[in-house]
């Protein structure tokens, strides 16, 4: 039986003897857009903190494609093929558009150093990536700000940088942490629409998101977190009729999503 994309068993996680997770287990498959939601305080930015490895966690394992990468630090992880956003873009404000785009590629840069030694072509490496991060400049609609400081940038044009930041290293799996949060609805539409391409093309996707009139539409399996624990699961159907969920998400019994 193949492993899927991403496993995360029986996490656990405590801060100031407050337990932010608890037993917490839930998994992506490569080609899926998977939604993590839940009150506020109830442990996702945590979670995707323990599988990104910003965070160890107190107990339990974290896999990808079958590997323990538990204790791998994030570097390690990113060259595995995950990559991560954040619900406030950290975006390097001294820099351009462009220059920030390119910035998860200067990951490898001994690489280029060991090309040069070696004799290969690195100046074929850096056209290429000049190349791809100019078709996520258009495709994101950014193309007339590639010289821009980032600082100059909105709020919804910076939630794209963001994006376009961590899918141009061509992970295999992505997480978002509120990827919606804060911009008008026709971004926030194009960034729903980006992130089903990328599922289209085999990515697997962890989507932390409150926005759930545009997320639902597109999640293939949903985790709801509640006091960090897992209380329900499933397709957006059978979570949206859960009663847990209306009580601990919703705010009460007879809430609908």
């Amino acid at each position: 039986m193949t492993a899927p994309l991403l496993q995360v068993l029986n996490v656990s996680k405590s801060f100031g003897g407050m337990k932010v997770l608890d037993r917490v287990s839930l998994r992506v498959e490569g080609g899926s857009l998977t939604l993590l939601i839940g009150p506020n305080g109830s442990g996702k930015t945590t979670l995707l903190n323990i599988i990104s490895g910003v965070l160890k966690p107190d107990s339990g394992r974290v896999f990808f494609k079958g590997l323990d990468i538990t204790h791998l630090r994030p570097h390690e992880r990113f060259r595995l093929g995950i990559t991560r956003s954040f619900q406030t873009p950290r975006l390097f404000t001294s820099l351009s558009v462009t220059e920030n785009l390119l910035v998860p590629l200067r990951d490898y840069a001994e690489e280029r150093v060991l090309s040069m030694l070696l004799g290969n072509s690195w100046v074929a490496r850096e056209a290429l990536a000049a190349r791809d991060a100019w078709k996520l400049l258009r495709a994101t609609g950014l193309e007339s700000h590639w010289s821009k400081r980032s600082s100059e940038l909105s709020g919804g044009q910076s939630k794209l940088l963001e994006y376009a930041r961590a899918v141009i290293s061509n992970p295999e799996l992505v997480l978002l942490d509120e990827p919606l949060a804060g911009v008008n609805y026709a971004v926030a539409r194009e960034i729903v629409r980006r992130l089903v391409d990328l599922k289209e093309a085999g990515l697997g996707l962890l989507v932390v998101e409150h926005r759930l009139d545009l997320a639902m539409k597109h999640a293939d399996y949903v985790y709801v977190l509640h006091q960090g624990r897992v209380i329900s699961e499933g397709p957006p159907s059978k979570v949206v009729d859960d009663p847990r969920v209306a009580e601990a998400y919703l705010g009460g019994p007879g809430c609908s999503l």
